[in-house]
């Protein structure tokens, strides 16, 4: 069974689900919770890297395009988006989270994603 370490998609309010113009995004994950999916997995040693790509897609699009990516763990891996230049309309952002454990001879990534839907009303 996995257990849920995230990544949980940070916003400044539950309510905030239209962006327009810069906005920046940015994910957490609980280290506890996703030491213990790695012991779980036999996956040995140390987390090594975690690095947090974005992407968007208009809502029924089957491709993302990629927004950035961010190693910056204390910042809560935050990427910069402008918005401007989409067409308004309905959006989903997706943060996908890769750790690489293990040592410097043998190491495994594993990811995970978190997917949000949002509005852009420029």
């Amino acid at each position: 069974m996995s257990i849920n370490w995230g990544p949980n998609y940070i916003v400044p309010s539950e309510v905030l689900k239209t962006y327009s113009g810069t906005v920046v995004l940015r994910e957490k994950y609980d280290n506890d919770l996703l030491q213990q999916e790695l012991d779980q997995m036999e996956i040995k040693g140390s987390v090594l890297n975690i690095a947090n790509p974005w992407y968007y897609r208009q809502k029924g699009n089957d491709t993302w395009i990629k927004i950035g990516e961010s190693t910056d763990d204390k910042n809560n891996f935050p990427a910069r988006w402008n918005t401007t230049t989409l067409r308004n309309g309905q959006y989903e952002v997706m943060g996908l989270m890769h750790v690489t454990a293990g040592s410097a001879d043998l190491h495994t990534t594993i990811a995970r994603q978190n997917i949000v839907e949002i509005t852009i009303d420029n």
